[in-house]
């Protein structure tokens, strides 16, 4: 396959019989997340920050982001649910998975795919800081403003793209399980109120 071939983004994508259009292209992405992974080469020079990647969804991007720092750094994983299959969050936030490292005194980066009502964001910091890190920062590519409920309080420099209340998927995103492997981003159509 040709290069340029290669980086061809497919214009529409379908996902459980709904149609969805290109919204971000994978080179936008990879720009965004270089410009995140040198503000965290720059900020944390010296700290070796640990990074809280969020599972599902955040697994590409923290892959792509941990590629972009060069600086020493570490790496867990805690895993939320508050949308299950459904396009809408349920409301309720459970924990599924837990981190393992000790973040007492240290430099900790969540890295999250996506904050919208801030609901699942507000949950995790309120849990870390329980463990007294040296500082908390939030690093997600994608944030409905607008939607945000919560006092978050997000650095701007930290978030790859600030978007409108769009139902989004690709790069990590899923709808129903789906579409996390495209590595571009899409959204419906036909937006719908309420989606994620």
């Amino acid at each position: 396959m040709a290069a340029t071939e290669s980086t061809f983004a497919p214009d529409h994508v379908t996902c459980h019989g709904e149609r969805f259009r290109l919204y971000l292209s994978r080179e936008q992405i990879q720009d965004r997340v270089s410009a995140i992974g040198d503000r965290i080469n720059e900020q944390y020079a010296g700290k070796q920050p640990i990074l809280i990647s969020v599972l599902n969804g955040a697994f590409m991007f923290t892959a792509d982001l941990m590629r972009a720092i060069e600086i020493d750094c570490e790496i867990d994983f805690l895993k939320l649910s508050s949308y299950g299959a459904e396009k809408v969050s349920s409301g309720q936030v459970h924990e599924l998975k837990k981190i393992d490292a000790n973040v007492t005194n240290r430099h900790v980066i969540v890295v999250e795919d996506i904050v919208d009502t801030g609901l699942s964001m507000d949950f995790i910091l309120n849990r870390l800081r329980q463990y007294n890190p040296a500082s908390l920062e939030v690093a997600t590519l994608l944030h409905k403003a607008e939607s945000t409920e919560e006092d978050l309080n997000l650095d701007l420099r930290y978030v790859g793209f600030e978007i409108d209340n769009l139902f989004v998927i690709g790069y990590g995103l899923d709808y129903g399980q789906l579409a996390r492997n495209l590595p571009d981003i899409y959204i419906l159509d036909e937006p719908a109120e309420n989606n994620r």
